[in-house]
């Protein structure tokens, strides 16, 4: 265990003016709040955070870091308060420790509306104050070397999931390589540890057939850069298990079709000597085609710069070399923590140069709900990269396989909803065109344009994807609202009452709705109904007789205008057809619900009694259609387009039908289906709605729907 002068020993080594009383403070804090607690280890619970602070100490973070990886599970796990642990240790670090304690419950499991939750929350603190992920980077490390002491597989398994589907991930967005390695691999242990053992056993094969040729490669490479006049550190290593496994899946490839499992770092002093390096390993072997890749001109998102190239090197072996310089390999290693000391709100995310983070809190603020911003930021965290160019020379990076619509959302929101074409080097694309590294880009835009829902299957960012999602279920909204509003103003004409009159603000607190915009697009969507609305804004409406005949009551039992049976029994209109008057209908004698009426063509009469005696020979009476309005159920086929929903409805209404009740069954980027119950007076006004549906151009088809 780390003795309490060691922990600030560490930190002063980089850190001369270590704050020596804060950190005791929290070491005696934390040892004495986790007290008997232990791990599943058995060993004392107070290691862990021990453990967790001398990780960032290797980060070489600042005090209030160091302090927060101590205390980081006291407000979970102890008695302590946040109050408590601000009163003795200040705001700053009680706030980073109640951002990793709510970060806590962060877990994959089959409560994904829970998990989605929780990750929205991670995002929200560390776009506020990014050592919150180093803090828990460092704690889900420490867990996962331990991991082999949790006794229940599956759990470990799940955490190990966990680990490499967002901690991995996350650690490699803020640069922070070593432990996103580390991390994968000590996930692969547990989530398949066959693969793992398979291809270390392999490694270790090639390590014995080949000697020590690692040595004799690195010797050789700093010799033949001496030469040069370039003074180099030049070291090797094998590849990460983890590592090859992905490429061997990624690539469709055997592990013996690998020919790059050796990857070797040249350390240089400055700039200029990393690319006089590269020229002196391209002249003296030969290169692969299509491997060298500029990360120092072009750096990545995190912040990584370096050179790339694949030879074939010495010993006649293909071999992946890295030249960079030693400022460039601190931050190739520790990421964002390399370059702490040296930015004085290095925490804060407009501090960093961190696009990325940004990018997922307007993915944040676009998700319609958790569970969709997990399902876009997943997106984007698995993806590889390309880097274009703006026709004014500016880096856009994009996941593989993003199109010119990628590059307009990412470019701004504004300018992907407006996109109508694009040129790709000069020369006019489709807008699904794959976009390769070095494409120069340029965005046609036109006012005129909105995005069409078929982008969704041609982007491949989650950032652009959640914008187009957006925009798409905003203007769903309008429509639903504009319908709602409809719906609710001739119910409450009909039951006697003035909408311009209430605030329907009663409505909204009864049926749980934020807004009245929120309850009228919920009626629009069939979600809520307008006899919902009417009696949570009159109570009394739900004791009172309706003032309409033709308003079924709630139990279907009014009286309706049909003859062929008793006087007295009680009739209910079936609401599989349901039948108006001018259908040939049929009654059924059902025990305990009366006579059912059916349309004569229904096909739910084929599941019905066979006993004759059950059956009535029913007919309308002559003024059936004088008696009120009667329900009726119709399938629309219409184009998916802006204002469709708005046009059938107004429609509707202008030849006196009354939607009722409407939902979507099903929605193609081309068309939907909408099942619509309305009120109609008889067949002969039910057929003139129908053939006055069928006249508008976003109806592809109109259908009576009997059963």
């Amino acid at each position: 265990m780390i003795r309490q002068y060691e922990l600030v020993e560490r930190v002063r080594a980089y850190d001369p003016n270590v704050d020596e009383s804060l950190l005791d403070r929290a070491y005696v804090f934390s040892m004495k709040a986790h007290g008997s607690q232990k791990r599943a280890s058995g060993d004392p619970y107070f290691l862990h955070p021990l453990e967790v602070a001398a990780i960032l100490t290797d980060m070489r973070l600042d005090d209030a870091t160091i302090v927060t990886g101590l205390l980081h599970d006291t407000l979970e796990d102890t008695v302590a308060t946040y109050e408590e642990v601000e009163a003795l240790f200040g705001n700053e670090v009680a706030q980073l420790v109640d951002g990793v304690t709510k970060l806590s419950q962060l877990e994959l499991s089959s409560e994904d509306a829970k998990q989605a939750e929780n990750f929205r929350k991670f995002v929200l603190a560390m776009s506020n104050d990014i050592r919150v992920l180093l803090v828990k980077l460092a704690d889900r490390l420490h867990n996962m070397r331990t991991l082999h002491f949790i006794k229940n597989p599956d759990k470990r398994r799940r955490i190990a999931l966990e680990t490499v589907e967002i901690y991995a991930p996350l650690a490699e967005r803020i640069g922070m390589q070593a432990m996103k390695t580390e991390l994968e691999d000590l996930s692969f242990l547990y989530l398949n540890p066959d693969a793992r053992e398979s291809i270390v056993t392999r490694l270790n094969f090639l390590t014995e057939k080949a000697g020590n040729v690692q040595e004799r490669v690195t010797r050789e490479l700093e010799e033949t850069l001496k030469r040069a006049g370039i003074i180099a550190e030049v070291f090797g290593r094998q590849k990460q298990p983890y590592s090859i496994w992905r490429k061997m899946q990624r690539d469709n490839v055997s592990f013996e079709q690998l020919s790059d499992v050796m990857a070797f770092r040249v350390i240089v002093d400055d700039e200029d000597a990393c690319y006089r390096a590269i020229g002196v390993v391209h002249g003296a072997w030969r290169a692969v085609p299509g491997r060298f890749k500029d990360y120092i001109s072009n750096p990545k998102p995190n912040n990584y710069s370096s050179l790339h190239t694949t030879v074939l090197g010495p010993e006649r072996q293909r071999i992946e070399i890295q030249i960079r310089t030693r400022d460039m390999h601190a931050i190739a290693t520790f990421g964002v923590a390399a370059h702490w000391r040296y930015k004085q709100d290095a925490h804060k995310i407009d501090g960093l140069q961190y696009g990325w983070l940004r990018h997922m809190v307007e993915m944040l603020e676009n998700a319609e709900s958790p569970e969709e911003f997990l399902e876009h930021t997943k997106i984007d965290l698995y993806s590889d990269q390309v880097f274009c160019f703006t026709p004014k020379g500016d880096l856009i990076t994009l996941p593989r396989g993003a199109t010119p619509i990628d590059f307009a959302y990412m470019v701004h929101t504004d300018v992907g909803h407006t996109c109508v074409g694009a040129k790709v080097n000069g020369t006019m694309v489709p807008l699904s065109t794959p976009l390769n590294n070095g494409d120069q880009v340029e965005i046609v835009r036109s006012r005129a344009q909105t995005p069409s829902p078929m982008w969704e299957n041609i982007v491949v960012s989650g950032r652009a994807r959640a914008a187009i999602r957006r925009f798409l279920r905003m203007q769903g909204r309008g429509e639903y609202h504009e319908l709602g509003l409809k719906l609710v103003e001739r119910a409450f004409i009909r039951a006697g009452y003035n909408l311009s009159d209430q605030t329907l603000e009663p409505a909204c607190k009864v049926l749980s709705m934020k807004t009245v915009d929120d309850l009228l697009v919920e009626v629009g969507r069939g979600n809520i109904t307008v006899r919902q609305v009417l009696e949570a804004e009159f109570p009394g409406e739900k004791n009172r007789k309706d003032r309409r005949s033709n308003i079924m009551p709630v139990d279907g039992t009014y009286a309706i205008p049909v003859s062929g049976a008793n006087p007295g029994v009680a009739m209910t209109l079936g609401s599989c057809c349901h039948p108006v008057p001018g259908d040939r209908i049929v009654g059924v004698v059902t025990p305990g619900k009366g006579v059912i009426v059916h349309t004569i063509d229904c096909e739910a009469l084929g599941t019905v009694t066979e006993d004759p005696d059950a059956w009535l020979n029913l007919s309308w009476e002559a003024d059936a259609a004088q008696h009120g309005f009667h329900l009726a159920s119709i399938e629309i086929r219409s184009h998916n387009e802006p204002g469709a929903l708005g046009k059938i409805s107004t429609l509707i209404g202008k030849n006196h039908g009354n939607i009722t009740n409407l939902k979507l069954t099903e929605r193609s980027l081309r068309l939907f289906t909408i099942l619509i119950e309305l009120e109609v007076q008889d067949v002969k006004h039910l057929t003139e709605i129908i053939a006055a549906l069928r006249t508008l151009t976003v109806v592809e088809s109109v259908d009576r729907v009997r059963s």
